[in-house]
């Protein structure tokens, strides 16, 4: 064994995959995890456990795995996360946890993000559940999504014994982790589904479509229904557009509207829920959502061009994404920015104006800005465009709710450290506070703020 380098982890043919809905990686098995497991050095000053959004203690869990101990494993993890099976799926560990990982500085890091969800897997397998000893509070908390911060935070919650109700707009529970991730990262029936029955089976409750602000409003919560506290976790699923000419063309898609007619309402087997199905499909932007539109695109038939401004040192998505997307087949038209959308007689999508960039000086966040060169417009011929671009928050909760602020990106304004807004009893979290952000850092948003709620309610006892 060279302890340099990680333990190969198996996964389908990219030939084969590029043709399925089924999950891409296919895990470690139990002998594969202790060997990669002994690689760790099991560190005292653990710098793993100091990139987790959430506090995983890694090297614990890690040496249990180790020694075969997985539902140890499980128990040490359960403390910090309510959906390992999730994290360790798609959380960037290149970028967190295994980014600090000392074993990386002379090889390669150790494989944290599979150990995590080969253990969570193991539970599932094994019918391994997390457990609540703490007494139960007679206080009631709201939460106001299923998605990941949603979910963390009502975990964390009913570990510490509150009465928490969960309100999803949607007719399935889960949020992003649904309607946004697609099944072969992300199974749902494997993985999402058992994740919310764990956090079921902690005592927490659930109330589909219902959506807040106007099914009810957070006052009505609060002073109609007697909840003592909540937590607003909505996610941010409002598109963004470039404004260019020719977007509202027939065939033109946000990223979240592709992939929840895919995802959610699995269209791509259910005629009654139609999806643009191109021959040719580009998609504008250059993160892990594009990477998932474009993929699905791919599954669903077509050929598939990334279009993204910056070259591919700069793209946001993580490598192992860009990396899946072109063993799959995916083109990259990398410096490049669309400038109008082409459409035919009939109003539909024809093709994409593009300009060729170069990169320029640093913009406000670091990276270099690309600039156009003149007179290297030219087209490509497409019959869908996806465009890829962030998202922010629905406004409906802020435009209901009395004395919530919010900044000039319609994002709820929070106290960093606990997730407190500006009205009192009303705790925030995940993408409505920062915008698009990641799986597990609106998870760790949603850890900070139930220990905010509970500091608040306990203050509220004295």
């Amino acid at each position: 064994m060279d302890v340099l380098k990680k333990v190969p982890i198996r996964e389908q043919d990219p030939k084969v995959r590029a043709t399925n809905f089924e999950e891409v990686c296919l895990g470690y098995n139990k002998e594969e995890a202790m060997e990669e497991a002994s690689r760790c050095l099991n560190c005292k000053n653990a710098q793993c456990v100091k990139g987790c959004p959430v506090s995983i203690s890694i090297p614990d869990f890690i040496k249990e795995v180790k020694e075969g101990n997985f539902k140890e494993a499980y128990d040490v993890i359960s403390k910090s996360s309510s959906l390992p099976a999730v994290c360790g799926r798609v959380c960037p560990q290149e970028s967190q946890c295994e980014g600090k990982c000392i074993r990386g500085i002379k090889g390669e890091p150790v494989s944290i993000g599979k150990l995590e969800r080969f253990v969570a897997d193991w539970a599932f397998e094994n019918g391994v559940k997390p457990t609540v000893n703490a007494e139960k509070k007679n206080k009631k908390v709201a939460v106001i999504g299923s998605g990941p911060s949603g979910l963390s935070c009502a975990g964390d919650l009913a570990k510490l014994g509150y009465d928490v109700t969960v309100f999803e707009a949607l007719h399935e529970l889960g949020g992003v982790l649904v309607y946004g991730i697609p099944e072969f990262r992300l199974p749902k029936e494997k993985v999402v589904k058992k994740e919310i029955e764990n956090v079921k089976a902690l005592g927490v409750k659930f109330e589909k479509n219902t959506i807040i602000g106007k099914s009810f409003t957070i006052d009505e919560l609060i002073d109609k229904y007697g909840f003592e506290a909540v937590f607003i976790g909505s996610g941010a699923g409002l598109p963004k557009f470039m404004g260019i000419p020719g977007e509202n063309a027939n065939g033109v898609f946000s990223a979240n509207e592709y992939l929840t007619r895919s995802n959610l309402m699995k269209a791509f087997r259910d005629a009654e829920t139609p999806i643009m199905i191109g021959k040719k499909v580009v998609v504008v932007g250059g993160g892990n959502v594009a990477m998932d539109a474009a993929r699905t695109a791919l599954r669903l038939g077509s050929e598939v061009h990334i279009v993204y401004r910056r070259s591919e040192e700069e793209l946001p998505a993580r490598v192992e994404e860009v990396h899946h997307a072109k063993e799959e087949g995916i083109i990259f038209n990398l410096l490049t920015n669309p400038v109008e959308i082409l459409s035919d007689e009939n109003g539909w999508v024809c093709g994409i104006k593009c300009i060729k960039m170069e990169l320029g000086e640093p913009d406000e966040s670091g990276r270099r800005s690309p600039v156009e060169i003149p007179g290297s417009e030219f087209e490509i011929e497409c019959d869908a465009v996806i465009m890829s671009l962030g998202t922010s928050p629905n406004p409906l909760i802020s435009s209901t709710t009395k004395g919530l602020e919010i900044n000039r990106r319609k994002c709820i304004v929070v106290k960093e450290e606990n997730g407190e807004t500006s009205k009192e009893g009303v705790f925030a979290g995940g993408d409505a506070v920062t915008g698009a952000a990641t799986v597990i850092l609106a998870m760790g948003a949603g850890r900070c703020a139930a220990k905010g709620i509970d500091e608040y309610l306990s203050g509220k006892e004295n």
